[in-house]
């Protein structure tokens, strides 16, 4: 069986943490078939055209956060109405989706993982279970565990798993208790993409 992940990265020609724990070993996918797939996939690459590259970054920061193409297009409109630098309020935007924070808390290895969990109720936002994966976080949001999912197999390790993580600086991570809190609007972060060419092609549609 395909994996659609994996095939995903390689026909975008970047690595994506959809799987996390193989892209960060020499089992990713970009290190063992760094090739487009297909039966012309080991065909070189030629050059894009301008749109062609904007093109392809916009489809990187949708399959990265697992979003929809209605959605994101409705993230760049709010994002241009803001004062604030586009492409930033893009990224801050995505950054700031509870299944976004449930994975960059180590709660989840992937955002798709995060996604699952939060749309299965087993994540709650300042004691309140949260289902809705696309809900922006507020500073001082507190993030937890459902008591009834802790018992879960997915959860079983982490208090160990987390004792070594390094959340990013704007969120808090009580690994002992496995609770987050946004501390600070998001920051610090390291960006595998250039936003501004997914500006560049919104605002030419």
């Amino acid at each position: 069986m395909f994996n659609t992940k994996e095939k995903k990265e390689r026909s975008l020609g970047a690595k994506l943490f959809l799987k996390p724990l193989r892209c960060n070993s020499p089992k990713c996918v970009t290190i063992r078939r760094p090739s487009r797939p297909g039966l012309h996939g080991k065909r070189r690459r030629g050059q894009l055209s301008e749109f062609g590259q904007q093109l392809l970054e916009k489809q990187r920061v949708k399959f990265s956060y697992g979003v929809k193409e209605n959605y994101l297009e409705k993230i760049f409109k709010r994002a241009e109405k803001n004062p604030e630098i586009t492409g930033d309020m893009i990224i801050m935007l995505l950054e700031r989706r509870l299944d976004n924070v449930v994975f960059r808390l180590g709660l989840a290895p992937s955002r798709s993982i995060g996604r699952q969990l939060v749309g299965h109720g087993h994540i709650a936002v300042n004691g309140r279970k949260t289902k809705a994966p696309s809900y922006q976080v507020k500073i001082g949001d507190v993030i937890t565990i459902n008591a009834p999912s802790k018992d879960h197999p997915l959860f079983k390790n982490l208090p160990v798993d987390l004792k070594n993580y390094v959340s990013p600086e704007w969120l808090s991570l009580d690994s002992d208790k496995l609770e987050g809190k946004i501390i600070s609007a998001p920051k610090g972060l390291d960006i595998l993409f250039n936003v501004n060419l997914v500006v560049d092609y919104y605002s030419k549609q």
